[in-house]
């Protein structure tokens, strides 16, 4: 018995960032996908980050997982086609579960990820597209990642993104002390990254954003300077580490902006990090002598780097999370064998019943009240030692052996449909 959850996306896995980059989806046209596929009685919840874009729906239909591909494939196109990847029923809830615990990220155990899922979570819920069998998952996924959280190291031996790309700086500069820094951008990335250029020595801060006002409140936190993004060129010509993190559909640092700073900045060597997709920085700079730049693949590298010292932690958070996914299936199938324990009492009373009837009405003389409360106590006995080791079995689905729902409908002849439709 499988859980009635489809997943389909595409991810750093399977897509490099110039793929990526064309599937990151506007709130809009994110809307729009979820009320399409979220049609009653399907659920649906979108995940869209930088690295990963996955469709979960939860309904009727044998041909579900056929129908969530074609969305998906036609919101991305079909050249893009290729790069998706398709999860069922408790494969689907397992990547979920990794999913949200930073199981499956380019950065294990990275913190982002969790709110970022619970923010396609609220949107789902606000749009009436996540409320029943599919909240259920996601509240048992998130509660799993809490439990990662708190039980293993996981999120502690992480390295993020912006300290995976603050590395990298420090390793291009030998250090970052008295190094001007300036952030492409105001939003939490920027702010983590800031965080980390200043922990590591860096002695100036620059944030430009097209908000202005978002651009001094995150240049305050960080005791930075706010500056002019339409004069970008002038706080390129001061930075040493540039960090982008826009949601901009265009390139905002172009290789004519870096190189008519390249003369009047001696060529000192500039660092660009683009932590943004689609990519804040044209790849074109990095071919400008003594620029280095580099993008969230690029930051793999890095990454990789220090997996040795998460591999413990991540192997301990797959055993949790297998049995997070193991407890919710339990769970499921206790809420489903109530049906078919109701409707095997029924189906064993409407036939104890009918056969008691059939021989009382072939007696030749009517049974007296007691004699008749004998035969009745008698047959009612029958069926429920009969009934007893069947249903046995099936409470044991809450021990795990949740197969033995389907056994008891297919070996009684019950009907199981009412569930089945919502099956993937």
């Amino acid at each position: 018995m499988s859980p009635p959850l489809v997943c389909v996306g595409l991810s750093h896995h399977t897509a490099p960032v110039d793929v990526r980059e064309r599937l990151v989806l506007a709130e809009e046209r994110q809307t729009e996908l979820l009320q399409v596929m979220a049609q009653a009685p399907a659920e649906a919840l979108l995940v869209s980050t930088c690295n990963r874009v996955e469709l979960y729906v939860v309904g009727p239909g044998a041909d579900l997982g056929e129908r969530t591909r074609a969305a998906v494939a036609g919101v991305a196109g079909e050249d893009l086609a290729p790069y998706l990847y398709a999860h069922h029923g408790e494969a689907a809830v397992l990547h979920l579960f990794r999913v949200a615990a930073s199981l499956d990220s380019m950065v294990l155990g990275e913190p982002q990820i969790l709110g970022q899922v619970k923010d396609a979570f609220d949107l789902a819920q606000r749009l009436g597209a996540a409320r029943g069998e599919l909240a259920r998952i996601c509240a048992a996924a998130f509660g799993s990642a809490k439990r990662v959280r708190t039980e293993t190291d996981l999120g502690r031996a992480a390295t993020s993104m912006a300290s995976a790309a603050v590395e990298m700086a420090r390793h291009i500069f030998d250090g970052l002390r008295g190094k001007t820094v300036l952030l492409v951008g105001a939003g939490e990335m920027a702010e983590l990254a800031g965080r980390h250029l200043v922990s590591a020595g860096a002695s100036k801060v620059l944030v430009a954003n097209r908000t202005a006002e978002r651009a001094e409140a995150l240049a305050a936190t960080l005791n930075g300077q706010a500056v002019d993004f339409e004069r970008m060129e002038d706080a390129l010509l001061l930075a040493d580490v540039v960090v982008c993190t826009t949601a901009s559909p265009t390139p905002v640092i172009t290789r004519e902006k870096v190189s008519q700073v390249l003369k009047p900045r001696k060529h000192r060597p500039l660092f660009l990090v683009d932590l943004a997709v689609p990519r804040d920085v044209d790849p074109a700079v990095h071919t400008l002598d003594g620029v280095f730049a580099y993008d969230v693949d690029d930051i793999q590298k890095v990454i990789d780097e220090n997996q040795a010292a998460r591999a413990a932690a991540a192997s301990k958070a797959e055993v949790l999370v297998a049995e997070e996914v193991a407890r919710y299936i339990r769970q499921r199938a206790v809420r489903e064998q109530v049906p078919v324990l109701a409707q095997l009492r029924a189906r064993a009373e409407q036939i104890r019943r009918a056969e008691l009837e059939r021989a009382l009405a072939n007696l030749p003389a009517p049974l007296s009240p007691e004699q008749a409360r004998v035969v009745e106590a008698m047959t009612s006995a029958i069926v429920n030692k009969m009934l007893h080791q069947p249903t046995a079995k099936l409470r044991a689905v809450q021990a795990g052996d949740s197969e033995l729902v389907d056994a008891a409908a297919e070996l009684f002849g019950l009907d199981a449909s009412p569930r089945k439709a919502g099956e993937g």
